[in-house]
Protein backbone atom coordinates (compact mmCIF):
# COMPACT_ATOMS: atom_id res chain seq x y z
CA UNK A 1 0.00 0.00 0.00
CA UNK A 2 1.00 3.48 -1.02
CA UNK A 3 0.68 5.81 1.84
CA UNK A 4 1.33 9.50 2.05
CA UNK A 5 1.97 11.00 5.51
CA UNK A 6 1.13 14.75 5.31
CA UNK A 7 2.74 16.42 8.13
CA UNK A 8 4.42 20.18 8.65
CA UNK A 9 1.40 22.62 6.68
CA UNK A 10 0.57 26.12 7.20
CA UNK A 11 -0.08 26.86 10.92
CA UNK A 12 1.25 27.99 14.17
CA UNK A 13 1.29 24.48 15.46
CA UNK A 14 3.86 23.31 12.01
CA UNK A 15 6.56 21.92 13.80
CA UNK A 16 4.89 19.67 16.27
CA UNK A 17 2.85 18.43 13.49
CA UNK A 18 6.86 18.02 12.07
CA UNK A 19 7.67 16.05 14.38
CA UNK A 20 4.50 13.61 14.52
CA UNK A 21 5.49 13.64 10.69
CA UNK A 22 8.47 11.51 11.46
CA UNK A 23 7.26 9.35 14.16
CA UNK A 24 4.36 8.18 12.07
CA UNK A 25 6.63 7.94 8.72
CA UNK A 26 9.04 5.66 10.39
CA UNK A 27 6.56 3.85 12.39
CA UNK A 28 4.93 2.94 8.98
CA UNK A 29 8.09 2.11 7.12
CA UNK A 30 8.35 -0.31 10.28
CA UNK A 31 5.52 -2.30 9.06
CA UNK A 32 6.72 -2.51 5.50
CA UNK A 33 4.05 0.49 3.82
CA UNK A 34 5.74 2.39 1.13
CA UNK A 35 5.59 5.75 2.79
CA UNK A 36 5.93 9.01 0.95
CA UNK A 37 6.39 12.34 3.58
CA UNK A 38 4.07 15.14 2.10
CA UNK A 39 4.61 18.54 3.29
CA UNK A 40 1.61 20.83 1.06
CA UNK A 41 3.26 23.97 2.44
CA UNK A 42 5.28 23.67 -0.86
CA UNK A 43 3.51 22.53 -3.37
CA UNK A 44 4.25 20.33 -6.17
CA UNK A 45 7.56 20.36 -4.49
CA UNK A 46 5.95 18.52 -1.38
CA UNK A 47 7.16 15.25 -1.78
CA UNK A 48 11.07 16.20 -2.05
CA UNK A 49 10.95 19.28 0.68
CA UNK A 50 9.01 16.42 2.87
CA UNK A 51 11.71 13.84 2.80
CA UNK A 52 14.51 16.64 3.39
CA UNK A 53 12.64 17.34 6.30
CA UNK A 54 12.53 14.37 7.63
CA UNK A 55 15.93 13.15 7.37
CA UNK A 56 16.97 16.31 9.02
CA UNK A 57 17.85 16.40 12.79
CA UNK A 58 16.84 20.16 12.86
CA UNK A 59 13.05 21.84 13.36
CA UNK A 60 12.41 25.07 10.85
CA UNK A 61 11.99 28.45 12.40
CA UNK A 62 8.95 28.19 14.63
CA UNK A 63 7.49 31.51 12.42
CA UNK A 64 7.78 29.83 8.75
CA UNK A 65 4.44 29.51 8.29
CA UNK A 66 3.51 32.89 8.21
CA UNK A 67 5.29 33.30 4.66
CA UNK A 68 3.43 30.12 3.05
CA UNK A 69 0.87 30.26 0.94
CA UNK A 70 -2.11 28.35 1.63
CA UNK A 71 -2.05 28.25 -2.55
CA UNK A 72 0.57 25.96 -2.08
CA UNK A 73 -1.65 23.01 -0.44
CA UNK A 74 -4.69 23.02 -3.42
CA UNK A 75 -1.29 22.67 -5.84
CA UNK A 76 0.61 19.80 -3.71
CA UNK A 77 -3.03 17.75 -3.41
CA UNK A 78 -3.61 18.31 -7.09
CA UNK A 79 -0.21 17.52 -8.37
CA UNK A 80 1.07 13.77 -9.48
CA UNK A 81 2.29 13.48 -6.21
CA UNK A 82 -1.43 11.62 -5.32
CA UNK A 83 -1.44 9.87 -8.62
CA UNK A 84 -0.68 6.42 -6.98
CA UNK A 85 -1.49 7.06 -3.21
CA UNK A 86 -3.72 4.63 -1.86
CA UNK A 87 -4.11 6.96 1.87
CA UNK A 88 -3.18 10.02 3.30
CA UNK A 89 -2.38 9.78 6.74
CA UNK A 90 -3.14 13.11 8.24
CA UNK A 91 -0.50 14.44 11.13
CA UNK A 92 -1.06 18.03 10.86
CA UNK A 93 -2.73 20.66 13.13
CA UNK A 94 -4.89 23.56 13.53
CA UNK A 95 -6.09 26.15 10.59
CA UNK A 96 -6.21 25.03 6.67
CA UNK A 97 -4.91 21.39 7.95
CA UNK A 98 -7.07 20.00 11.09
CA UNK A 99 -10.13 22.34 10.61
CA UNK A 100 -12.11 20.16 7.43
CA UNK A 101 -9.61 22.25 4.57
CA UNK A 102 -7.39 19.66 3.97
CA UNK A 103 -9.54 17.30 4.56
CA UNK A 104 -12.14 18.77 1.56
CA UNK A 105 -8.92 18.76 -1.15
CA UNK A 106 -8.57 15.36 -0.51
CA UNK A 107 -12.16 14.22 -0.84
CA UNK A 108 -12.03 16.49 -3.98
CA UNK A 109 -9.43 13.91 -5.44
CA UNK A 110 -10.36 10.94 -4.00
CA UNK A 111 -8.27 10.03 -1.66
CA UNK A 112 -9.00 8.46 1.21
CA UNK A 113 -7.77 9.90 4.85
CA UNK A 114 -7.25 8.88 8.37
CA UNK A 115 -9.35 11.01 11.15
CA UNK A 116 -12.69 12.83 11.23
CA UNK A 117 -14.40 13.84 7.57
CA UNK A 118 -15.14 17.45 6.56
CA UNK A 119 -17.98 18.63 8.78
CA UNK A 120 -17.14 16.87 12.31
CA UNK A 121 -13.36 18.44 11.43
CA UNK A 122 -14.67 21.70 10.83
CA UNK A 123 -17.17 21.19 13.73
CA UNK A 124 -14.47 19.90 16.50
CA UNK A 125 -12.32 22.74 16.10
CA UNK A 126 -14.71 25.50 16.46
CA UNK A 127 -14.81 26.05 20.23
CA UNK A 128 -17.77 27.89 20.05
CA UNK A 129 -20.05 25.25 17.45
CA UNK A 130 -18.83 22.53 19.78
CA UNK A 131 -19.61 23.78 22.85
CA UNK A 132 -23.25 24.75 21.44
CA UNK A 133 -23.08 20.98 20.29
CA UNK A 134 -22.24 19.87 23.78
CA UNK A 135 -24.72 21.76 25.53
CA UNK A 136 -27.24 20.81 23.46
CA UNK A 137 -26.65 17.01 23.94
CA UNK A 138 -26.39 17.99 27.91
CA UNK A 139 -22.16 17.39 27.93
CA UNK A 140 -20.95 19.54 30.48
CA UNK A 141 -18.78 22.37 29.64
CA UNK A 142 -17.00 25.13 31.56
CA UNK A 143 -19.40 28.65 31.47
CA UNK A 144 -18.40 30.45 28.43
CA UNK A 145 -18.87 33.18 25.78
CA UNK A 146 -17.51 34.23 22.37
CA UNK A 147 -16.23 37.89 22.28
CA UNK A 148 -16.28 39.26 18.55
CA UNK A 149 -13.89 41.94 16.68
CA UNK A 150 -16.46 44.97 17.46
CA UNK A 151 -15.95 44.33 21.22
CA UNK A 152 -12.24 43.76 21.72
CA UNK A 153 -12.20 47.14 23.21
CA UNK A 154 -15.24 47.40 24.68
CA UNK A 155 -14.47 47.47 28.47
CA UNK A 156 -18.14 47.60 29.59
CA UNK A 157 -18.31 43.96 27.82
CA UNK A 158 -15.29 42.96 29.48
CA UNK A 159 -17.34 44.08 33.16
CA UNK A 160 -20.68 42.06 32.39
CA UNK A 161 -18.83 38.68 31.33
CA UNK A 162 -16.27 38.99 34.54
CA UNK A 163 -19.71 39.25 36.70
CA UNK A 164 -21.35 36.33 34.66
CA UNK A 165 -18.28 33.77 34.18
CA UNK A 166 -15.68 35.33 37.74
CA UNK A 167 -12.74 36.92 37.81
CA UNK A 168 -10.41 33.41 36.79
CA UNK A 169 -10.91 33.11 33.06
CA UNK A 170 -9.16 31.54 29.92
CA UNK A 171 -8.63 33.43 27.38
CA UNK A 172 -8.01 31.51 24.09
CA UNK A 173 -8.80 31.58 19.85
CA UNK A 174 -12.14 30.22 18.73
CA UNK A 175 -10.05 27.43 16.48
CA UNK A 176 -6.25 27.37 17.46
CA UNK A 177 -4.64 24.12 19.08
CA UNK A 178 -1.42 23.33 21.24
CA UNK A 179 -2.59 25.96 23.74
CA UNK A 180 -1.39 28.61 21.16
CA UNK A 181 -3.25 32.26 22.03
CA UNK A 182 -4.17 31.35 25.18
CA UNK A 183 -4.45 33.06 28.56
CA UNK A 184 -5.54 32.83 32.25
CA UNK A 185 -6.49 35.78 33.48
CA UNK A 186 -6.82 35.25 37.61
CA UNK A 187 -7.52 38.71 39.15
CA UNK A 188 -10.73 40.02 36.68
CA UNK A 189 -7.73 42.75 35.44
CA UNK A 190 -10.50 44.20 32.38
CA UNK A 191 -7.12 45.63 31.05
CA UNK A 192 -5.42 41.97 31.52
CA UNK A 193 -8.61 40.61 29.76
CA UNK A 194 -8.69 42.90 27.11
CA UNK A 195 -4.49 42.14 26.17
CA UNK A 196 -5.47 38.37 26.54
CA UNK A 197 -8.42 39.25 23.72
CA UNK A 198 -6.65 41.09 21.83
CA UNK A 199 -3.71 37.95 21.77
CA UNK A 200 -5.96 35.58 20.99
CA UNK A 201 -7.54 37.45 18.37
CA UNK A 202 -3.88 37.31 16.43
CA UNK A 203 -4.42 33.94 15.89
CA UNK A 204 -8.42 33.11 15.16
CA UNK A 205 -11.19 36.09 13.91
CA UNK A 206 -12.86 35.11 17.48
CA UNK A 207 -12.17 35.08 20.67
CA UNK A 208 -13.80 32.44 23.54
CA UNK A 209 -13.47 33.42 26.85
CA UNK A 210 -14.27 30.34 29.68
CA UNK A 211 -14.62 30.49 33.36
CA UNK A 212 -11.31 28.57 34.59
CA UNK A 213 -12.10 25.29 36.36
CA UNK A 214 -9.77 24.89 39.38
CA UNK A 215 -9.33 21.05 39.16
CA UNK A 216 -6.98 18.49 37.68
CA UNK A 217 -6.36 18.33 34.06
CA UNK A 218 -7.46 14.72 32.30
CA UNK A 219 -7.50 13.80 28.95
CA UNK A 220 -9.34 10.81 27.03
CA UNK A 221 -8.20 9.50 23.48
CA UNK A 222 -10.85 7.62 21.43
CA UNK A 223 -9.54 5.20 18.80
CA UNK A 224 -12.30 3.35 16.87
CA UNK A 225 -14.74 2.07 19.10
CA UNK A 226 -12.19 1.44 21.70
CA UNK A 227 -12.13 4.16 25.00
CA UNK A 228 -8.70 4.89 25.83
CA UNK A 229 -7.25 5.07 29.77
CA UNK A 230 -7.79 8.87 31.51
CA UNK A 231 -4.48 10.39 31.77
CA UNK A 232 -3.88 13.42 34.15
CA UNK A 233 -1.64 15.81 32.85
CA UNK A 234 0.12 17.84 35.88
CA UNK A 235 2.14 20.52 34.61
CA UNK A 236 5.56 21.51 36.57
CA UNK A 237 4.16 24.78 37.30
CA UNK A 238 1.19 27.29 35.99
CA UNK A 239 -0.90 25.85 33.40
CA UNK A 240 -0.25 23.55 30.52
CA UNK A 241 0.65 25.88 27.66
CA UNK A 242 2.61 25.14 25.03
CA UNK A 243 6.07 25.36 26.93
CA UNK A 244 4.88 22.29 29.29
CA UNK A 245 3.34 20.33 26.71
CA UNK A 246 6.50 20.39 24.20
CA UNK A 247 9.95 20.66 26.65
CA UNK A 248 10.71 17.31 28.20
CA UNK A 249 10.83 16.86 32.04
CA UNK A 250 8.21 20.16 32.72
CA UNK A 251 4.73 17.74 33.06
CA UNK A 252 4.13 14.29 34.34
CA UNK A 253 1.66 12.34 33.01
CA UNK A 254 -0.21 9.63 35.05
CA UNK A 255 -1.70 6.87 32.80
CA UNK A 256 -4.29 5.52 33.78
CA UNK A 257 -4.95 8.66 36.33
CA UNK A 258 -5.65 8.25 39.88
CA UNK A 259 -9.21 8.96 39.92
CA UNK A 260 -12.10 6.72 41.46
CA UNK A 261 -13.49 4.16 38.94
CA UNK A 262 -16.84 5.63 38.79
CA UNK A 263 -15.32 9.13 37.82
CA UNK A 264 -12.85 7.59 35.37
CA UNK A 265 -16.02 5.66 33.08
CA UNK A 266 -17.86 8.91 33.49
CA UNK A 267 -15.25 11.31 31.81
CA UNK A 268 -15.13 8.67 29.37
CA UNK A 269 -18.47 8.32 28.65
CA UNK A 270 -18.38 12.04 28.22
CA UNK A 271 -15.88 11.89 25.98
CA UNK A 272 -17.09 9.31 23.51
CA UNK A 273 -20.77 10.89 23.35
CA UNK A 274 -18.74 13.78 22.27
CA UNK A 275 -17.11 12.33 19.62
CA UNK A 276 -20.50 11.03 18.68
CA UNK A 277 -21.90 14.30 18.75
CA UNK A 278 -19.37 15.66 16.53
CA UNK A 279 -19.51 13.22 14.18
CA UNK A 280 -15.98 12.21 14.77
CA UNK A 281 -14.40 9.28 13.34
CA UNK A 282 -11.07 7.47 13.21
CA UNK A 283 -9.16 8.82 16.66
CA UNK A 284 -9.15 12.01 18.91
CA UNK A 285 -8.91 13.25 21.94
CA UNK A 286 -10.88 14.79 24.34
CA UNK A 287 -9.60 16.91 26.86
CA UNK A 288 -11.08 18.20 30.43
CA UNK A 289 -11.01 19.95 33.51
CA UNK A 290 -11.78 17.97 36.81
CA UNK A 291 -13.00 20.02 39.10
CA UNK A 292 -12.76 19.58 43.34
CA UNK A 293 -16.53 17.79 43.27
CA UNK A 294 -15.15 15.25 41.03
CA UNK A 295 -17.40 16.64 38.13
CA UNK A 296 -15.26 16.57 34.61
CA UNK A 297 -15.97 19.57 32.43
CA UNK A 298 -15.03 19.02 28.54
CA UNK A 299 -12.94 21.78 27.44
CA UNK A 300 -12.70 20.83 23.44
CA UNK A 301 -12.36 17.92 21.22
CA UNK A 302 -9.18 17.23 19.03
CA UNK A 303 -9.45 15.25 15.87
CA UNK A 304 -5.99 15.33 15.00
CA UNK A 305 -4.08 14.85 18.42
CA UNK A 306 -0.23 15.60 18.79
CA UNK A 307 1.21 11.89 17.30
CA UNK A 308 4.31 11.10 18.42
CA UNK A 309 5.32 8.33 20.23
CA UNK A 310 5.32 9.56 23.42
CA UNK A 311 2.17 11.70 22.76
CA UNK A 312 -1.11 11.38 24.85
CA UNK A 313 -3.32 9.27 22.85
CA UNK A 314 -0.21 6.57 21.80
CA UNK A 315 0.88 6.62 25.74
CA UNK A 316 -2.74 5.89 26.47
CA UNK A 317 -2.70 3.22 23.50
CA UNK A 318 0.64 1.73 25.07
CA UNK A 319 -1.19 1.28 28.34
CA UNK A 320 -3.71 -1.38 26.54
CA UNK A 321 -0.69 -3.26 25.01
CA UNK A 322 -0.52 -1.06 21.45
CA UNK A 323 2.47 -0.31 20.18
CA UNK A 324 2.54 2.99 18.43
CA UNK A 325 3.19 1.17 14.60
CA UNK A 326 0.45 -1.25 15.43
CA UNK A 327 -1.73 1.82 16.51
CA UNK A 328 -0.71 3.83 13.53
CA UNK A 329 -2.00 0.82 11.37
CA UNK A 330 -5.21 0.50 13.79
CA UNK A 331 -5.76 4.08 12.26
CA UNK A 332 -5.21 2.98 8.68
CA UNK A 333 -7.54 0.13 8.72
CA UNK A 334 -10.04 2.68 10.58
CA UNK A 335 -9.86 4.79 7.92
CA UNK A 336 -10.32 2.07 4.99
CA UNK A 337 -13.76 0.80 6.67
CA UNK A 338 -14.62 4.62 7.23
CA UNK A 339 -13.93 5.33 3.50
CA UNK A 340 -12.85 9.06 3.93
CA UNK A 341 -12.31 10.66 0.70
CA UNK A 342 -14.19 8.42 -1.71
CA UNK A 343 -17.61 9.45 -3.00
Amino acid sequence: MNIAVIFGGISPERNVSISGGKAVYNALKEKGYNVVPVDPAFGTDAAKRGLEIIESNELPPIDIYKSLSTKKMIECINSDIFDNIDLAFLVVHGQNSEDGTLQSLLQLRGITYTGSGIKSSALSIDKIASKMMFSAAGIITPPWTPVRKKDYENYENYEEIRNELGEHLVIKPNDQGSTIGITIVENGNLDDIKNAVLQASQYSSSVLIEKFIEGRELTVGIVGDDILPVIEIVPQKGFYDYDHKYTKGKTEYICPADIPEDIEGFTQDMAYLAFQVLGCSGFARADFRLDEDGQPFILEMNTIPGFTATSLVPKAAKQIGIEFPDLCEKIINLALENNNGKP
